[in-house]
């Protein structure tokens, strides 16, 4: 009788747990506002082709970290969902498992962490190909990173990437732009970034100013070309 009833609790703390992991889960309406077809990406979450004005919902398990969306441009697959693009392609996938080769704006997310609070930001520390918003949609959070501006139009000449505008640690592979020691500063380059997109990463150590943190369950939209 013990061990019916050791078995009975065992099920209904699972249901419980199953229940709080359902009702922290977070949801992310993806939409695309750009003139242009985005095929938008989401580790977790896949791939799918948002022509204007379309919008696509993923739902995110609660506690989820190292999660990003970003946007695809110039893309062609076939009919098994295999092609390539000219940024943000990840590995010549439709629905990507793998994050997405710079230059490419990233949305990056981890759900429930530390005082079960969401950590969200906009980097471009793999540089940038999409203008994108990351915006709270629920739980009386609000704010959230813009990054709208035209880096690609004003990028420095030896960050201009097809499609997009790299960051300096693609290019130049250098421990001064690329933190690999664990320590680095602001450099012109990533100034230029900074000073287009002052809610966005610039370089891998700029945490200060582009950290943003909603409470766990909060869903979120994430907008190209906002």
């Amino acid at each position: 009788m013990g061990s019916l009833n050791s078995f009975s609790f065992c099920i209904s703390f699972l249901l419980i747990a199953l229940s709080l992991n359902h009702a922290n889960a977070a949801t992310f309406d993806i939409r695309n506002n750009c003139p242009y077809t985005v095929w938008a990406a989401a580790v977790p979450g896949g791939g799918r082709q948002l022509n204007n004005g379309q919008t696509w919902t993923i739902n995110v398990a609660a506690g989820t970290a190292g999660a990003r969306i970003w946007g695809r441009t110039g893309c062609s697959f076939d009919g098994a969902g295999r092609g390539n693009c000219q940024t943000g392609d990840c590995g010549g996938l439709l629905q990507c498992q793998a994050y997405g080769a710079p230059p490419n704006t990233l949305a990056e997310y981890a759900l429930n962490q530390f005082n079960n609070l969401d950590f969200f930001d906009i980097s471009l520390v793999d540089g940038f190909n999409v203008p994108l918003e990351f915006i709270p949609t629920s739980g009386g959070c609000t704010r959230g990173p813009r990054c709208t501006a035209d880096v690609n139009g004003q990028c420095p000449a030896v960050l201009r990437a097809p499609g997009g505008c790299n960051n300096p640690c693609t290019v130049f592979k250098t421990d001064e732009y690329c933190c690999n020691s664990g320590s680095c500063s602001p450099t012109d380059y990533s100034r230029y970034f900074k000073g287009k997109c002052p809610d966005a990463y610039s370089y891998p150590k700029d945490d200060a100013s582009s950290t943003f943190t909603c409470p766990g369950g909060t869903n979120y939209r994430v907008v190209f070309c906002p």
